[in-house]
């Protein structure tokens, strides 16, 4: 299974796109739409989605985001429970202050934590954008369990890293992916400030209440 999913499926670019890889982009695709839907299998495709990018980017050495994904399908089962069982808030709401405090905190202590075993412990060629990548699309993934609006930010930031980041690295059609990504996210944080406004007041997008 292995062999197949790391064979190449055509080539783009000069560079040949694997089955993991293709597999991975409409596996993506979709969990971005059922999360700006919010609809509940947004986690089990997600799921399978981060399988797939596992093989995918360990096959490149991109180290970091291969051991992300493995972490991701941590969170994906807990927030796949949370949902199920309602152990979560039922509406979105904004990112409070002390939410923001931690979030930027632990942001530096993995983005650092993670560069430095990226540089020391792997043959990664570029320990800096995979580790903060890393770092924030955790810290997006929490804020994505608690509806958090904001969590959408956190996504636009990272996208517009990894689009050229993996496009560097020959993944083409996941650099495409992104960039659809990218859009969504900006669709996602659309609708969800919408039906945020539904049952609060307007405030300003920079506001930290």
């Amino acid at each position: 299974m292995l062999d197949w999913l790391t064979s190449a499926a055509f080539h783009a670019f000069g560079a040949p796109t694997t089955w993991a890889e293709l597999l991975g982009f409409a596996s993506g695709l979709l969990c971005v739409y059922l999360v700006v839907r919010q609809h509940i299998a947004n986690w089990p495709v997600g799921i399978a989605n981060n399988l797939l990018f596992i093989v995918a980017f360990w096959h490149v050495g991109l180290y970091g985001d291969a051991w992300l994904q493995v972490v991701f399908v941590v969170v994906g089962a807990y927030g796949w429970w949370r949902w199920a069982t309602g152990r979560l808030e039922q509406r979105v709401r904004r990112t409070g202050r002390a939410e923001w405090l931690w979030i930027a905190v632990a942001g530096v202590v993995l983005t650092v934590a993670l560069w430095w075993y990226l540089d020391r412990l792997t043959e990664s060629t570029v320990p800096w954008p995979d580790a903060f990548t890393t770092a924030v699309s955790l810290l997006a993934t929490y804020g994505q369990t608690r509806r958090l609006v904001e969590s959408w930010w956190l996504w636009i930031a990272v996208d517009v890293i990894y689009v050229p980041l993996y496009g560097y690295k020959d993944l083409w059609l996941t650099a495409v992916l992104y960039l659809v990504f990218l859009a969504l996210c900006v669709l996602g944080l659309r609708a969800w400030r919408a039906e945020l406004r539904l049952v609060s007041p307007e405030r300003p997008a920079w506001s930290m209440d």
